[in-house]
């Protein structure tokens, strides 16, 4: 059970960084358009939505191979946010 506690902490701590990331951008660079730190923000949320109903799901036959699968898309996501983040 402690490991799906973590999981959802380690969620919400990597998605929670790139939203963070996002308005420490905004707020240095006011003269720029918000709208695409805006999109990814809308991504992240999206995204930790997606990831919480996977985690809560108790409909698996192996939950190892469940949580590893979710570990792996978690990292590919807060990656692809990350590149977004930095190309801003």
């Amino acid at each position: 059970m402690a490991n799906k506690r973590n999981l959802k902490k380690d969620i919400n701590y990597v998605l929670g960084d790139i939203i963070e990331e996002v308005y420490i951008w905004e707020e240095n660079n006011p003269d720029k358009d918000k709208k695409a730190g805006e999109v990814i923000i809308d991504e992240a949320i999206t995204s930790f939505d997606a990831f919480m109903a996977r985690v809560s799901d108790r409909n698996v036959e192996n939950a190892a191979k469940h949580f590893k699968s979710i570990k792996e898309d978690l990292e590919k996501t807060a990656k692809s946010l990350a590149e977004k983040v930095n190309s801003l």
